[in-house]
Order: structure tokens, then C-alpha cells, then sequence
């Protein structure tokens, strides 16, 4: 990697983004000193401000009546009406003729101005209000986002909790536009591709905190999904958002939280018939007090399968042990804190199985050994200049031990980041404006000329404005200063427009950038040994736009996107001109740009006790071959992939389930065997019994026990440049899975 000498410079052109950006704040409360007194003399600090907001399908709602503590009013001519009231617990009861009344509540802190929205209509239980939490930083209704951000919910998650508890790799394979691609048949490693793009592009959060950092494609296999309350999902580049980790797009998991009053307690036992065994427990508790916490803790253990008799591991074992507690505190006046900490243990064990040999005759283990520590913080506190101060902060050390054949490697991660960020209205204007900073840390035992040590401070500005209830704007930008790599800039703006008649139109485009480290996907399965020193590299530049249709009527909502990427200077492994001694392979910069288009299209259907999910995506990705430069498709994305969710609740203890899952033709890379890999279908059913406190389940994967193994070797003939021994997994190595347990709240 090459010397920070742009550091000074780089310093220069920060500190004159930061004045800019701290100009626009400035000359934002300028302008609201002008319009709005934020804290006038007459308002004493007993008293807040309440917007309410009327709508159904989303157009105004003029002359509703409004009863706010016992007291009637009428919203103005675009269905809004203002208040001044004291502070505490507010009912608030909207009404109009031909419409049925709707009630809700609202904590009114002193000072602060509280928006709320109520939408006169009969929805459905699939149109219940859902917020996004922090995937945007402006906590507001999914559909009040000019940002396309697609939510998974509660319900949906506790589904997949069925199907797989020790991991969340069901949960994001079944959200329409996301693959999770395995890397490593040998280690069961795997990454998450968003809309095609490659897994090391896509940026996994936790509860708004980048608590898994960037330390390798194995962490999606082992996060367990039941102390989950929703998943966000941003598609496209958000470097505008989260700095250079999010160029292909962002995943938030968020957390659930302590219920007011009441405790929980949940414990599940699941056994699969591949040997795999799952024991989770869920502790909640949130007292009459301000105080409340939850406990997630599981043992995880998997048997090593060789399913197709080949001497070669198809499902590796592994022994995984998992701990974190969170805690929450909340008072009247708006201020919250949110504290956790996380440890993981896990030993993993592939490649030839015991007594088994490669084919060059000898026996070639491939095993990880895992150890995990994290922790994170976020503060919210509101001034009394009506503002929203937030401060966020984590740390997370990662060890691993790797064993390639004879080649053992050691290496640590670390990433630390704070954040600090404040959120202002004026008028029709919601704003945020803040600052960032981020160390990723990286130091290899046997081979230090991979370590690197990243420094990038970031300055962010963002401002969603909505002049009338059918539109809405948003514009951020981001200025990131990279130790190693320079300055960039990053800007997305994004628009949504919405109809009378239950339509939506959302159009967003930005772009971001993705600072070289030794580790693709190649080089995650093979490890470092086999690598020339990096030479001088450039940062991979990335560009996105799409455009999202929405309809709503009644029980039915239909979404359909069209997406388009480019990326260059994408980096890539290629043989080596001149080998160097046992350094066969080098990361370089493509030629090229890799570009990627495609569609999406999901409907859902929601009637009483019967849900259906329907998704299509169709994906075209190309990019220069790393050894000739011809462009050609991008390997492992498959065309077409298509999915049908079926969910039905028979009665209130019984529910059962049926998912088929399409996968079209994807193009292989270097494969001695096929060029194109075969279609394939997929289908399972889960059903659930409740007795008392106690849900038992039974879950089939992949009825048809279809397996890749079938139609190919998974074994090359001779070692690959790169060190593989095994050729890229497009389709299930396992087979037909059933497994089955009980979740028992206790």
C-alpha cells in the first residue's frame, strides 16, 4: 500500500469541508431564527409543540377532527394542525366522516416539537406503522423515507428463527435483492451480495454500529436471529450514510428491546438431521423504572457431513458459543441510553475429511478457530432548543487461527468508532449534521507486509424536506479523509412522490468509494500465504441510481425497482506475470468498470390469517476477466432468482408454512468441469404448533434434496492457482434438512 504523504493536504481540504458543512447548519438556524423562535418567551418549559398530520393513502385530510386531551380541533387545508401543550402522556383521536376513528399516544417532552401522523384508513395487520431505526438517522415511518429502505419484521424473522436458529443466513437468502454467496465449502464461510454486487461491498450493522467491522465473510454464519426486532436494508451505494463500508449497500440488525412492565423469558432447543444442535435463551426485563436489559446467550454445534462420500468435507463442524447482554435506560424528557457488549467463541473444522487425502495424495485440513469481543454505546438526549443530540461509539477485537493444508496463519482485527450527530427541524426541514471517525486495525503474524492501520475521519450533512405531504427530499453528502488514500466526497439525493391513489415513486442516486485491503473473496477462503505484497492500488470507486414504483390498495402492496451500478477500478486477483517463490497471485485493479442493472419486483398479500410474499430479481453483471481484461458476466450471479413465501395461520395454535425458491443459470469461474452452472428449484415447509407457553416446529429444507454435487465434482483435479482445492458452490452441498424443536416462554 502506498504512504500517506497526502496526509497534510488531505487535513486542508477537511477542515474546509467541516466549515462548509458547520456554514450550512448555521445558516439553517439562521433561518429558523428568522421563522420560528424555538423556544419563545411565552412557552415555558412545561410545555411542547404537537404537529398532527391527517392523511389517508397518503393524500391530506382537511376539516378532521382532531381530540387532543379532551379537547376537539380541525386540521388546516392540507390536513396539519399545530399545538402548544403540556408536557406527559397524550391521547390524541383523529376522525372524518366515512372513516373509522383512530387513537394513539404520544410522550410530550418539554420544548420539543412532536410530529405525529395518523392515517385515516382500515389497514391491514401487514400496514402496521413501522420505523426505521437507524439505518437513515432520521427516525421516521418507512414511508415517509425518500430513501428506499426495505424492513423485515418481527414476524417474519421469527419464521426464519424456525428454519435456522444459530444463524441469520435463511433470513437475508429469502429477502428479495440479497444472496448470501458461500465463499468457502471447506469452513461453510459465506457473504452477502446486495443486488449483485460482490459480498465486501456490503456493510452489516448492529443496532446502527459497525459492531462485526470488516473482519471477513464468515460473520454472517454466526449471528443467531432470535433476540432480532427488525432488519433494515438500504440497496446501493450509502457512503453518503456510513463512510467507504457501504459502497453495495447496508444491512442494520436491529436488536429487540425490554417491553414497559414486563419480563421475558424464552429458551429454544432445535436438532437437525445433519447433526446440527441449537440452544438459545432470551432474558428481557423492563421494570416500573427507567432501567430495563436483555440476555442473549446460545451453545451452537454442528457435525462435519461428506455427504456425497468424496472424502471431502460438505458441511463443516463447528462449535460456536455466543453471549451478549444489552441495556437500556429511558427517562421522560426524551433521553436514552443503549449499551451492549458481545462475545463469540468458535472453532470450525473442513477440507479432507479424517483419513482422507486430496487428491495430490495428501491430507489438506482446513480449520478456524474464532474469538470475538465487542461493545458498543448510543446516547440520544434532546436540548432545549428543540434539537436531537446523538452519540454513538463502538470497539470490536477479532482473532482468528488458520489452517490451510500445512499453512497456518494468525491474524487480528480491530475496528473502533464514535459518532456524533444532531438533528434539528425548521418548518418543512429535518436535518442532520455531524462527524465520524474510524480505525480499522489489521496485523498478521507470519506475514506483516499485509498489516495496514486505517485512520478516516468523516463530516456528514443531511436534509429531508417535505413542502407538501405528497412530497418529500433528501440530500446528504459525506466527506471522508483517509489516512492512506486521500479525500472523498460523497453525495446521494434521493426523492419520493406520492398519489392520492395509493402510489409511490422513489428515486435515489448516489455515490462512494471502498479503500483496498488484502481480502476478496478469493483470498477470504484461501488465506494471504499465496499473495504477492500489494503494490500501489487505487480506492475502488463506485456509483449507483434506481427507481422504485409502489402500489398500495387494501390487503395487496406491489414494489418494483430498477437498479443500476458501476464500479471502478474494482480490485481483482489474477495470476502473477513474474511469480515470486510460492506468491503465485496478486490483487490489482481492473482495467475496467464492472457494471451492474437489473429489476426487482415483490408483492405481498396480507387477508385475516393468510400471508403471501412473491419476489422476482433479474440481475446483468459484467466486468473484465482479471487475467485477459475481456469482459465477461460476472461469475456466481445468477440471472434470474425468483421466490414464493406462503404463510397461514390454520388457527390460533397452529400455523404452517411453504416457501419455493428459483434459482436461474449463473456463470463459473475457472471450473474444470461446467462453464454455467444448472437451474434449480427449491422447496421447504415449517409448521408450528402452540401448547400452553411452549411453540414446537418442524422445518424441511430443500424437499427435493437437490445437491450441486449432483451434477458436478466439488473436488478440482489438481489445486488452483490460488490454493483452492474445490470449485465455487452455486447450489446447496448439504441436501434435504429437516429439523425440528420447541420455543418456550417461560
Amino acid at each position: 500500500m502506498r504512504a500517506a504523504q497526502g496526509w497534510a493536504e488531505s487535513r486542508r481540504r477537511a477542515l474546509l469541508a467541516m466549515a462548509l458543512l458547520f456554514g450550512f447548519a448555521a445558516s439553517d438556524g439562521a433561518a429558523q431564527a428568522g421563522q420560528i423562535d424555538p423556544a419563545p418567551s411565552s412557552q415555558s418549559k412545561e410545555t411542547a409543540t404537537l404537529r398532527v398530520e391527517v392523511r389517508s393513502d397518503t393524500a391530506a385530510i382537511s376539516q378532521a377532527v382532531v381530540d387532543v386531551a379532551g379537547t376537539s380541533h380541525t386540521t388546516n387545508d392540507e390536513g396539519i394542525l399545530v399545538l402548544t401543550i403540556p408536557v406527559g402522556l397524550v391521547q390524541i383521536t383523529a376522525s372524518k366522516e366515512g372513516f373509522p376513528p383512530v387513537t394513539t399516544s404520544v410522550r410530550m417532552v418539554a420544548g420539543l416539537e412532536q410530529r405525529v401522523v395518523i392515517e385515516l384508513t382500515a389497514p391491514p395487520a401487514l400496514d402496521e406503522e413501522v420505523t426505521v431505526v437507524a439505518s437513515t438517522r432520521t427516525e421516521r415511518r418507512i414511508e415517509d423515507q425518500a430513501i428506499r429502505v426495505e424492513v423485515v419484521p418481527q414476524e417474519e424473522i421469527d419464521e426464519k428463527v424456525f428454519m435456522t436458529p444459530g444463524d441469520i443466513s435463511m433470513m437475508l437468502t429469502e429477502t428479495n435483492g440479497l444472496r448470501v454467496q458461500m465463499t468457502s465449502p471447506s469452513l461453510g464461510a459465506a457473504n452477502v451480495r446486495v443486488q449483485g454486487l460482490r459480498g465486501r461491498y456490503t456493510q452489516v450493522l448492529a443496532d446502527g454500529l459497525p459492531l462485526y467491522g470488516q473482519a471477513g465473510s464468515i460473520g454472517v454464519l454466526q449471528i443467531p436471529p432470535m433476540d432480532l426486532g427488525q432488519v433494515e436494508v438500504i440497496k446501493g451505494v450509502a457512503s453518503a450514510l456510513y463512510g467507504g463500508s457501504a459502497l453495495g449497500g447496508v444491512i442494520n440488525l436491529v436488536s429487540r428491546r425490554p417491553q414497559p412492565n414486563r419480563q421475558e423469558r424464552e429458551v429454544l432447543v432445535n436438532r437437525t438431521s445433519r447433526g446440527g444442535t441449537d440452544t438459545v435463551i432470551w432474558l428481557s426485563d423492563h421494570g416500573s423504572g427507567n432501567w430495563g436489559y436483555t440476555l442473549l446467550g446460545g451453545g451452537h454445534w454442528q457435525e462435519r457431513n461428506d455427504v456425497d462420500h468424496d472424502g471431502w468435507t460438505d458441511l463443516p463442524s463447528y462449535n460456536r458459543a455466543v453471549a451478549r447482554p444489552r441495556v437500556t435506560w429511558q427517562d421522560e424528557q426524551g433521553r436514552s441510553v443503549f449499551f451492549t457488549v458481545g462475545g463469540m467463541a468458535e472453532s470450525r473444522e473442513g477440507g479432507t475429511m479424517p483419513d482422507a487425502v486430496a487428491p495430490d495424495g495428501s491430507p489438506f485440513p482446513e480449520n478456524l478457530n474464532t474469538r470475538r469481543f465487542d461493545a458498543g454505546l448510543v446516547a440520544r438526549f434532546p436540548t432545549r432548543a428543540g434539537r436531537i443530540v446523538t452519540f454513538r461509539t463502538s470497539g470490536l477485537g477479532q482473532w482468528h487461527h488458520h489452517q490451510f493444508g500445512g499453512t497456518r496463519e494468525h491474524d487480528l482485527h480491530h475496528t473502533w468508532f464514535a459518532e456524533t450527530a444532531m438533528t434539528g427541524t425548521s418548518g418543512p426541514h429535518t436535518w442532520v449534521l455531524g462527524a465520524a471517525l474510524q480505525r480499522d486495525r489489521y496485523r498478521h503474524r507470519e506475514l506483516p507486509e499485509f498489516d495496514y492501520t486505517f485512520v478516516a475521519p468523516g463530516f456528514f450533512a443531511q436534509d429531508d424536506y417535505s413542502p407538501r405531504p405528497w412530497l418529500t427530499m433528501s440530500a446528504s453528502a459525506r466527506v471522508d479523509v483517509h489516512n492512506e488514500f486521500g479525500t472523498f466526497f460523497s453525495p446521494r439525493i434521493s426523492a419520493l412522490f406520492r398519489s392520492q391513489v395509493g402510489w409511490t415513486l422513489r428515486l435515489s442516486s448516489g455515490t462512494g468509494f471502498y479503500a483496498p485491503t488484502p481480502f476478496t473473496e478469493e483470498t477470504e477462503a484461501t488465506g494471504l500465504s499465496r499473495l504477492a505484497p500489494l503494490g500501489l492500488l487505487q480506492p475502488e470507486r463506485g456509483r449507483s441510481f434506481s427507481l422504485d414504483l409502489g402500489w398500495k390498495r387494501g390487503s395487496l402492496e406491489v414494489t418494483g425497482t430498477v437498479f443500476h451500478s458501476v464500479i471502478d477500478e474494482a480490485l481483482v486477483l489474477r495470476d502473477t506475470n513474474a511469480p515470486a517463490p510460492g506468491k503465485p497471485v496478486e490483487i490489482v485493479n481492473s482495467t475496467g468498470a464492472t457494471r451492474t442493472a437489473g429489476s426487482e419486483l415483490i408483492a405481498r398479500w396480507h387477508r385475516d390469517e393468510m400471508d403471501l410474499i412473491a419476489t422476482y430479481m433479474y440481475v446483468w453483471a459484467t466486468e473484465p476477466d482479471p487475467n485477459t481484461q475481456i469482459h465477461r458476466e460476472v461469475p456466481l450471479n445468477a440471472r434470474h432468482t425468483a421466490g414464493i413465501d406462503w404463510l397461514w395461520s390454520i388457527t390460533s395454535r397452529v400455523r404452517l408454512g411453504v416457501e419455493l425458491f428459483y434459482t436461474g443459470v449463473q456463470q463459473l469461474d475457472d471450473s474444470p468441469y461446467l462453464e454455467r452452472s444448472r437451474a434449480y428449484l427449491l422447496a421447504g415447509f415449517v409448521a408450528e404448533w402452540r401448547i400452553g407457553r411452549a411453540r414446537l416446529f418442524v422445518n424441511t429444507e430443500n424437499l427435493g434434496d437437490f445437491r450441486q454435487t449432483r451434477y458436478e465434482p466439488l473436488v478440482r483435479p489438481t489445486q488452483a492457482t490460488n490454493g483452492l482445492w474445490t470449485v465455487d458452490v452455486w447450489g446447496p452441498l448439504e441436501g434435504r434438512i429437516v429439523n425440528g424443536g420447541v420455543r418456550v416462554g417461560f
